[in-house]
């Protein structure tokens, strides 16, 4: 299972951004990294250079390789509608991310664990495939077994899946349904995707 392993602070102050979740680290230097830092000038970016960077931020903020992303931009340009709002709705659709949204992680490479180590379920049976696609109506739930298990009991604590009308969690059943696909205005993340739609596009 192809995943990003390398360092995530360093990832978050290129963007700018802490796109990983919460970081001590990020919050002491938000600036760019390098051994110049603030003071280092940077030149003016290519139009390429620009939708690179919008690709790489989406990339890392889902935790998502090249070759998963694009197959899911090819599934986004079929489908009817705008191909860059299609694509972030697959992207929210994944259960790793799904997981995330209604608070049983703090982080989406946290969702993606509890995922793979078969914690969570969907519609009853155990799923462990991060990038499983979630259809109108899934119940997402906590597995019985894992139900007591301190990372999952200290996120649930400080949900924020209240926030989002695409999710109907129930907080006594640790269990959650997808209701449908959310639409663009309801993802918080900072990402210009009509930049990746006109970088595939070239």
């Amino acid at each position: 299972m192809a995943r990003y392993i390398g360092p995530k602070t360093k990832i978050a102050r290129r963007f700018k951004e802490p796109i990983f979740g919460p970081d001590k680290s990020y919050e002491k230097r938000s600036y760019p990294p390098g051994q110049h830092g603030q003071s280092r000038k940077r030149g003016k970016l290519t139009e390429y250079a620009i939708q690179l960077f919008e690709k790489q931020k989406a990339k890392y903020t889902y935790g998502v390789l090249e070759r998963q992303f694009y197959k899911t931009f090819e599934e986004a340009a079929r489908r009817k509608g705008i191909t860059g709002e299609n694509l972030l709705k697959f992207l929210e659709a994944r259960l790793d991310n799904a997981t995330f949204r209604m608070g049983i992680a703090q982080t989406r490479s946290a969702a993606r664990q509890l995922v793979s180590h078969c914690h969570i379920t969907v519609n009853g049976k155990v799923v462990n495939i991060p990038s499983y696609q979630m259809k109108a109506g899934d119940v997402i739930a906590v597995r019985e077994k894992s139900k007591t298990l301190e990372v999952i009991v200290d996120s649930l604590t400080h949900s924020n899946a209240k926030k989002f009308n695409w999710i109907n969690w129930d907080e006594k059943a640790m269990s959650g349904t997808f209701l449908n696909y959310t639409e663009r205005d309801q993802i918080p993340e900072n990402i210009k995707e009509q930049l990746i739609v006109e970088l595939y596009s070239k």
